[in-house]
């Protein structure tokens, strides 16, 4: 009959796209949607003959089914709502295998913003220093600070010693931010191509401010290779913004002394090239043309004795050669 046809209609509706976030909408529409073919087959007009014969071949056995029907559906909306799951609608929801992560790094995010906001409206470089340190920001994160405080340094339309007197703050704090503002130079010396001369000059300052109060350990700068192949014009001016500051706060005299440190002879052996000679050159006239020759008396005597050292070691190595023919002779 016409209620078994509907009965049918809705039990054969299809389901409304279902997303996550659309979910309690999908099942409040389909609800109503049972609701209203559940009251169509039910209704039984007792005072109208016409309708009697539209509706006068449905039978008890038909009316129990939608009704069933109509309670099926809603237990297991029921049960959806509860959390136990198991409802006619549950079969096809995907199932959880684990606890759910959070992958839009919000909370790295809030922690760049309070830095910033931080660095931004301290008073003073002791008093944000203060502030970031009731942060508790957690080991590993050091990076995050240095990062920005060298952008917000780099952003300053002249260099500000209020960003120095911060990082130097850190520095003398424990050996982990010393670490990270190491690696924080590192990164910056290598990709120091891609800023522009203004932001540059700041940066420089910054780290030239660390080396020069013994903040930072001298031993970055073995990052720093000063040759042909391996600088552009960048990092050059990168370069001799550092040393020029390094010259003017600590003096010639002892800019020297650091540079000829035996003991620091493996750090700076980028920076003062020795093995060869080209590059050894090449050196000596970047320290000159900035104002810096009085840097390069170690290299011009190393430069000028490299001739003799050259005779002399071809001259040992052809009398051990000699040595070894006679021994090998006398043994045969």
């Amino acid at each position: 009959g016409r209620h078994a046809a509907l009965l049918a209609a809705a039990r054969a509706a299809p389901l409304p796209p279902v997303h996550e976030n659309e979910l309690e909408k999908s099942l409040q529409v389909l609800h109503a949607r049972l609701q209203a073919a559940a009251r169509a087959a039910l209704v039984v007009h007792d005072d109208d003959d016409d309708d009697d014969g539209a509706f006068g071949d449905v039978d008890a056995d038909d009316r129990d089914g939608a009704a069933a029907f109509a309670d099926d559906f809603e237990a297991g909306l029921d049960s959806d709502d509860d959390g136990g799951g198991g409802g006619p609608m549950t079969a096809g929801a995907p199932a959880t295998t684990g606890p759910i992560r959070d992958l839009t790094e919000q909370d790295l995010v809030n922690l760049r913003r309070t830095i910033y906001l931080t660095i931004m409206s301290s008073v003073g470089f002791e008093e944000c220093a203060h502030k970031i340190m009731k942060l508790d920001i957690r080991q590993g994160l050091e990076m995050e600070l240095c990062n920005m405080l060298v952008e917000c340094c780099s952003q300053e339309r002249t260099y500000l010693r209020y960003y120095g007197l911060l990082g130097q703050r850190f520095c003398v704090m424990t050996k982990a931010w010393q670490e990270a503002f190491d690696r924080a130079f590192e990164e910056q010396y290598a990709m120091i191509h891609r800023l522009e001369t203004n932001k540059l000059r700041n940066v420089a300052k910054f780290f030239a401010h660390l080396l020069e109060t013994d903040a930072l350990p001298w031993t970055c700068l073995e990052h720093v290779r000063l040759n042909e192949e391996e600088t552009t014009s960048s990092s050059r001016i990168f370069v001799k913004i550092l040393c020029q500051e390094l010259a003017e706060h600590l003096g010639l005299g002892t800019l020297r002394d650091r540079f000829d440190d035996p003991y620091m002879a493996d750090v700076f052996a980028g920076l003062m090239p020795r093995e060869n000679p080209r590059d050894t050159r090449f050196a000596i006239n970047f320290f000159t043309s900035i104002g810096l020759g009085g840097l390069t008396d170690g290299l011009r005597k190393h430069l000028k004795d490299a001739p003799k050292r050259i005779l002399e070691a071809q001259a040992a190595a052809a009398k051990a050669a000699l040595d070894a023919a006679s021994s090998s002779s006398s043994s045969s």
